[in-house]
Formats: structure tokens, sequence, C-alpha cells
């Protein structure tokens, strides 16, 4: 396949080959990469929970009563009491009559997207949607109309076109992954109604970070009974892996008899869940873990402004710091890298050209001296690359 090496030499020539950095230490807030320690400033691990004793007492317990794996799917023989449990917790927490777990976030997303929508059907997603939606919705066979970043004109422009569809489903981000602002969620809403829509929220950063219990994005804007699909994920600030749906009972039923990444997929292995709930009980009774996190987040980023680095938004923990040119970018992160922070660069096709970026993100276990090290690092290594 000689195509494939004359790719790879394009990427390399276009300076957008990637390559993976392997960690020799878990998750916690500083890691080893290459033989140095440094400060962690890359991970969706925002509570730190991945390396909480009890969090991982619960994943081992997991795996003593119920083995490595789940050997089928939820319809065969992977439909374990354990999954049931965390189903019934995570509805709980969301506040929802039920919900259903899922293997990734991805599989999530562009799975219950299909059983949703199909031909006669059309989807309005947002711009800066992750990946996963758009495939999602390029799969689904529905038309697909995709809307400027949160402009709501544009999005009732397009409502205002597609009346003749069978179904309008409008999906979003709840916090965007690569800027870390928010979806215009009570905006939106108030749309969906006025136009005959429903609504798909993606609260893969928001779920467990967002919200008085942090329940997630919904629960931030007190929508949590106006939005009808809320997705989110058990990889990120609960610490573990997999992901979910929340919704009614009729929608729960619905999609485990017609989403494809369900039915046909391996259901989470025994540890996962265990672990994720363990994580999910943190967060509801250590309001603290969450509250720490969204000081440390203050800090960074007032540090990083203060040092003159352009810092557009300030909703979650997610905190990108612009710098436009991807060379540039590349340059600041491997600088950033020999000072002792990985905090990586973020290029195209991942965010729109001109907008490439350092994509710093803070966790619950960051301690002061952790934040100030990082923000040395960045006076350093920002005048080295010639960023500030």
């Amino acid at each position: 396949m000689k195509f494939v090496v004359e790719e790879i030499k394009e990427l390399l020539r276009k300076g957008a080959y990637r390559k993976m950095r392997r960690l020799d230490r878990p998750q916690a807030s500083r890691t080893v990469i290459g033989g140095k320690e440094c400060v962690l400033l890359s991970s969706n691990n925002y509570l730190g929970l991945t390396e909480h004793p009890e969090v991982k007492e619960a994943a081992k317990l997991a795996v003593d009563s119920w083995g490595t794996g789940s050997g089928g799917s939820r319809l065969i023989t992977g439909n374990y009491a354990l999954h049931e449990d965390m189903e019934q917790a995570i509805a709980c927490f969301k506040r929802t009559e039920g919900a259903i777990t899922f293997g990734s976030g991805y599989t999530a997303n562009f799975g219950v997207i299909q059983a949703l929508v199909n031909r006669g059907d059309v989807v309005l997603s947002d711009e800066l949607n992750h990946s996963s939606i758009v495939d999602g919705c390029r799969l689904s066979r529905a038309e697909v109309k995709i809307y400027r970043h949160k402009d709501m004109e544009h999005l009732e422009k397009i409502l205002g076109q597609t009346k003749e569809y069978r179904r309008r489903l409008i999906v979003t981000d709840g916090v965007f992954s690569m800027d870390g602002d928010l979806a215009p969620l009570p905006d939106i809403v108030k749309l969906a109604g006025q136009y005959d829509a429903f609504v798909m929220v993606d609260d893969a950063h928001g779920t467990g970070v967002l919200g008085r219990s942090g329940a997630g994005t919904a629960e931030h804007f007190g929508l949590e009974d106006k939005v009808q699909v809320q997705m989110g994920t058990l990889s990120k600030a609960l610490g573990s892996a997999g992901a979910f749906v929340a919704g009614t009972r009729e929608l729960i039923e619905y999609l485990r008899n017609k989403t494809r990444s369900f039915i046909y997929s391996t259901a989470p292995a025994p540890a996962a869940i265990g672990a994720a709930l363990a994580a999910l009980r943190l967060v509801e009774r250590q309001p603290e873990i969450r509250e720490q996190l969204w000081k440390n987040a203050r800090y960074l980023r007032t540090g990083l402004k203060n040092l003159g680095y352009q810092v557009p938004y300030e909703d979650s923990p997610i905190i990108p710091v612009l710098i436009g040119h991807a060379a540039k970018t590349m340059q600041l992160a491997q600088a950033l890298l020999e000072a002792g922070v990985f905090a990586p660069g973020i290029r195209p096709p991942t965010v729109p050209e001109g907008t490439c970026r350092i994509r710093a993100t803070v966790m619950a276990i960051h301690s002061r001296d952790d934040l100030d090290q990082a923000l040395s690092a960045f006076d350093r290594a920002g005048r080295k690359a010639g960023v500030i």
C-alpha cells in the first residue's frame, strides 16, 4: 500500500503528523514523559479521581466480584447487576427516569444519533461539535444542517427553513472541548420548543464539573427537564471509561432496541463500571473536590492572562491559550515540555485554521506549587517561542 507511505510523508511535510507521548506514571497532577517529570496540564481527569483510593478500590472489588470482562453484549450475557446499578445511579444523578451505558462517548454519540433520526429527518448541529457527533450525523442518513458556532439567529433561520421534515434534532456539545465555552442552552431549548424540535446535549466535559451538584450543563442552566437526550462520559471527571445517555423511560427503552452501537457491542468491563459508580458517589458526597477544581481554573487562567496570553473563555476548566500559527504553537508546546509542563499544541483539523492553541486543562488535585511552576514555564517558554 504505497499510498500509506505517501500520505505519511505529506503529513510530515505539512507539519500535521501526530505522534503519541508515552506516560510512565498515572494521570496525577504530575507525570513522567520521556523520563522527565512534568506538571500534567492536558488531562480530562478534571477531579483527579483516577487516582482516588475509593475509586481504585471499587475497580478492584468489581473485578473480584464480576471478573475482568463482561463476556458479551448487554442483550446476550453481558447484563450484570453492576451495569443496572450504574444506570440507576446515573438516572438519579441526572434526575431522569432512566439511563443506558455505552463503551465510549464516541460509540454513544454516533449510535444514538443514528437511532433517533433517519431519512426524512434533519439534524441541526453546531459547527464546532465533537467529531463523534459529526460522524453520527453523517451516518444517520438524515439531512444535516450546520449552524454557526453558538449563533442562535442562524439556528432559528435553519429551523424556519426545515418545517417539512418528519423529525428535527438539535445536537450540541454542552462544553465545547477545544474552547471550553458553553452552549447557549437556554436559547437552544427555547427555539426547540417554538419549532417542534428536540435537543441532544453531549455533556462529556460538563458531567461532574458543572451544576450545583455536578450533574452537568443542563443542571447549570436549570434545564434538567427540558433536554430530551443527555449524553455524558464516565471517562473524564468520573475518572473511568465509558459513557451514558439519560432521559425518559421510553427513550431508554427505545435506545436499547434501536442503537446498533449498544446492541452489537460487548458491555463495559466491570472494573470500569465499578470505578465510575464510586466516582459518581464521590461527586455527590464531596462537592469540595469540584470547588477546588474551579479555584485552580481561576488561578491558572488569571495567571496566563497576566502574562499576556490570549485566553478567551472562562466557562470551564478547559483553558484555550490562543496562538494562531501552527508552527509557533508547536514550538511553544515543545518549550513547555522542556520546562517541565505537558500541555500539547492543538492544530487543524482539530481546530479551524488560524486558531491553533495550547489546550490547558486543570485538575482539582493540582497544588498551588504545580500551577506556579506551570505559569513560570509559560512565561519562559512564551518568550523563547516569541508569542508573548
